[in-house]
């Protein structure tokens, strides 16, 4: 968008007006890929997240996904051979 709207006088104009823009993108404006959120406050959202300790839940444990083997299975396996 900003190279279809504007027109450069030289490199050197063209490298700080697409530097502000670039530091403007990637800080300032809100992404909808960051539920449309700014980098900055995403970033502050992660690391606040990521710094509590996870929940205490019963259910957030993973549970099995089978039921072991009743006693008296035998679970050894017979070693595969190679030639």
């Amino acid at each position: 968008e900003l190279l279809n709207e504007t027109m450069f006088r030289n490199l050197a104009h063209a490298r700080a007006v697409i530097a502000a823009w670039a530091a403007d993108y990637n800080t300032e404006r809100p992404h909808s890929a960051l539920d449309y959120q700014t980098p900055a406050d995403y970033a502050q959202a992660l690391t606040t997240a990521i710094a509590r300790p996870a929940a205490r839940d019963e259910s957030s444990a993973r549970r099995a996904i089978a039921n072991p083997a009743p006693n008296g299975v035998n679970n050894n396996r017979a070693p595969v051979t190679t030639r």
